[in-house]
């Protein structure tokens, strides 16, 4: 056979057969390997090569040539392909049961096969309600299976004319969802509407379209798309303006076009009101371009923050009046307890100040603060409402206070489905006292509908660690207004007694003065820190599942999955999130029941994470949930999120990440009973201090890193974050 192969390998050549399975499928590429059944062949016949949305049970014939592979042997090597609707009744069973139709999987398929054999197709084609008369099929999954149908088909035609332009067939599902029957019109009309349309789709998949239609590298349309493109990739790194000359450049990289080209476009886009271009020069300065460019949300909204902070620091307190020391007796006596000196502090502020910070790192008594504070509230008759921006920040905040806590967004009363944020200036919140816990999670976008809704005659009290990462999205609202002076700000630094018998608190302090965590076990102290030196990345991985699996659920009775979160810098690399999950799915999760889709592969009881904002859903990135159950029949499968129970269609599940293995910035304001993190030069970029600091504070009870003592070094040494470019302390300071 072998030699058969090589003497074949260089002739084209034909086959046709049964797609019997197959056994990857890059969504992107279209690059797929899967098993054909061939006539005169006893057994299946190997492929490999970029085909676009088949699907096992159709019939195809292949264009191409031999291979012998060095590993995996004979292969057939596809130049070309046309694939054909099955024609036996195996065939449309097998079709029906591959992910095709959402109401149909594999034990309906056998139904329906069963009862119409080969002419299966035709009944779903022209007879649909025949398909009542099988059993299991009523009103309801006749309608879902005509939807599909109807979409299915649209789908193919969209991906014959994208696969034209070299577009993949995940690609071409997400099209034809957004854009409908108007697909082709869509993309042929401005091809890099797709960039900001479609989830997953950027500027240089859009403009490989866009080139392969034949629009010109310095086409108006082309330029205008690019510079937003910029803009919006720049505001995923925190940015909320960009300075005009580093714009341009960015722009010129980019889109291999002239300065004066792009200069046009910056024009376009600013007069159509997609930008607002600043002058940032300040009283007596005259530098050359010193321009702030926006999205123009973004302008919008960090005006808005400014402006809303000024009316609210304006308006009267009502409760200046109170004799603040018989008021701190009383809450002392009513907790039992004995405030520090800056614990007091903040308390009289938060009866004198309209707005207050309050920032500190853990064990600093920021909790018993709230918690005091509350409690005087709640005596006055006041009407409390306590908030965070994730669900786990908010239910841990109800834990220490006993009062109802709720994300920033069921607060603000955000609805899906295009209505937004209900609370606003003509329907405030109705409150004595605001508290948002975890404030340095709190982007521009947020802030900015947050002061709207808030009432003047509230006070409103923001809790934080600036030391930590600032917001996942766009800005760095905390350290911009303590940074401005304008908001009253107390700063906790004592760690308490109790808290400095925990390693994890005390390293994490040492760390965040730029002092190296003390790795040697203090008998004084409880042992919840461990350091293991490891150089070789790959012993680290093996290090890792290892902890998980075995050497810590046995010895500190953690459960792997609940309990332990692993923590990482990046996603990509060995010790990447996508390594680190592969590795623990397989070593954590022994479930049979799985579903492999868009490269993925899901498995019941897996640890699965949102990673964007799904507000339809009400789930949001960061959200961690466990597989429930795997639907075949309606393409759906169910996560519980902390007794949250949210149905995914199959083609929603690119929002869904493995979640054994997440990156530092994205476990921001959740805490774990476990934190295991690798430590190692292969992040060298990310090797910051903030980001250390805040991957060690996640963790509870116990907090294992491994990796080499030279990159802990690094990154404690390096307190110079990446910036972010926002003008927000400068406008509280202009306004104020």
């Amino acid at each position: 056979m072998n030699s058969q192969a090589d003497k074949r390998s260089q002739q084209q050549c034909g086959i046709e057969g049964l797609l019997e399975r197959i056994i990857y499928r890059n969504e992107e590429t279209g690059y797929t390997i899967g098993k054909l059944k061939v006539k005169g062949y006893n057994d299946f016949v190997a492929f490999t090569g970029n085909l676009l949305s088949v699907n096992p049970g159709e019939i195809l014939k292949l264009a191409g040539r031999w291979v012998n592979h060095p590993k995996f042997g004979v292969q057939f090597k596809v130049d070309s392909y046309v694939s054909v609707i099955p024609a036996t009744a195996r065939g449309i069973e097998k079709y029906l049961s591959s992910h095709l139709i959402k109401g149909i999987g594999p034990v309906m398929a056998k139904k329906i096969v069963t009862q119409f054999g080969t002419k299966t197709l035709d009944v779903i084609e022209n007879s649909l309600e025949m398909l009542l008369g099988v059993e299991g099929i009523g009103r309801k999954r006749l309608k879902m299976i005509e939807r599909a149908w109807v979409e299915q088909k649209g789908i193919k035609e969209v991906m014959l004319f994208l696969q034209s332009h070299g577009v993949s067939a995940a690609y071409a599902i997400k099209i034809f969802r957004h854009y409908g029957q108007d697909s082709i019109q869509m993309v042929k009309e401005n091809p890099y509407n797709l960039a900001t349309d479609i989830f997953g789709i950027g500027f240089i998949t859009a403009d490989k379209i866009a080139k392969d239609m034949g629009v010109p590298n310095d086409s108006q349309m082309r330029v205008e798309a690019g510079i937003l493109y910029v803009l919006h990739q720049l505001s995923g790194e925190g940015h909320v303006y960009y300075p005009y000359e580093l714009l341009i450049e960015e722009c010129e990289k980019m889109l291999n076009t002239e300065r004066k080209i792009i200069g046009r476009a910056f024009g376009a886009i600013a007069f159509d009101e997609r930008i607002v271009i600043e002058d940032i020069n300040q009283a007596g300065e005259i530098k050359v371009n010193n321009k702030a460019v926006y999205l123009s949300k973004f302008y919008i909204t960090e005006v808005g923050i400014a402006c809303n902070v000024r009316k609210f620091l304006t308006s009267e307190n009502r409760l200046c009046q109170l004799d603040s020391d018989k008021v701190l007796d009383w809450v002392q006596k009513r907790l039992n307890i004995a405030l520090a000196v800056n614990q007091k502090v903040a308390i009289k502020k938060s009866m004198s100040e309209k707005m207050l910070i309050i920032t500190g790192g853990p064990g600093t008594g920021k909790t018993t603060i709230i918690n005091s504070i509350t409690k005087i509230y709640q005596k006055l008759g006041q009407k409390i409402l306590l908030a965070a921006p994730t669900g786990r920040a908010a239910k841990r905040m109800s834990g220490v206070t006993g009062c109802e806590a709720q994300t920033m967004h069921r607060l603000l009363g955000f609805t899906p489905g295009g209505s937004g944020f209900q609370k606003n200036e003509r329907n405030p919140l109705e409150a004595g006292l605001v508290v948002i816990d975890e404030a340095s999670m709190v982007d521009t976008i947020l802030m900015y509908h947050f002061m709207k809704a808030v009432p003047h005659e509230s006070t409103v009290i923001l809790v934080g660690d600036v030391s930590q990462l600032p917001s996942v999205g766009a800005g760095n609202i905390l350290k911009d207004m303590i940074d401005s002076d304008v908001v009253s700000t107390v700063n906790l630094t004592e760690i308490f007694r109790q808290s400095r018998q925990s390693e994890i608190i005390v390293n994490a302090h040492s760390i965040n003065r730029g002092e190296m965590p003390i790795l040697v076990s203090n008998r004084d102290r409880v042992r919840d820190f461990y350091f293991i030196e490891i150089e070789e990345p790959e012993r680290i991985v093996e290090k890792i599942t290892f902890l998980c699996k075995e050497r810590i659920p046995q010895r500190f009775k953690f459960d792997s999955v609940k309990d332990i979160q692993v923590l990482t810098p990046m996603n990509k690399g060995i010790l990447g999130t996508h390594n680190l999950n592969t590795q623990l799915q397989e070593v954590l999760n022994q479930s049979s029941d799985e579903l492999r889709i868009n490269g993925k592969v899901f498995k019941k009881r897996d640890k699965v994470m949102q990673i964007v904002n799904n507000y339809e859903k009400d789930v949001f990135n960061g959200d961690i949930g466990i597989i429930v159950t795997i639907d075949r029949e309606d393409h759906e499968v169910m996560i519980d999120f902390e007794g949250k129970l949210v149905i995914y269609d199959y083609k929603d599940l690119d929002e869904i990440a493995l979640a054994y293995a997440v990156s530092v910035h994205k476990a921001q304001g959740s805490e774990y009973p476990v934190v295991v993190m690798p430590i190692h030069s292969q992040h060298y970029i990310l090797l910051q201090r903030n980001l250390l600091y805040t991957g060690i504070t996640r963790g509870q009870k116990l907090v294992v890193l491994l990796g080499t003592k030279k990159a802990m070094s690094v990154a404690i040494n390096n307190n110079s974050p990446q910036r972010r470019y926002t003008y927000l302390k400068t406008r509280l300071k202009l306004l104020l």
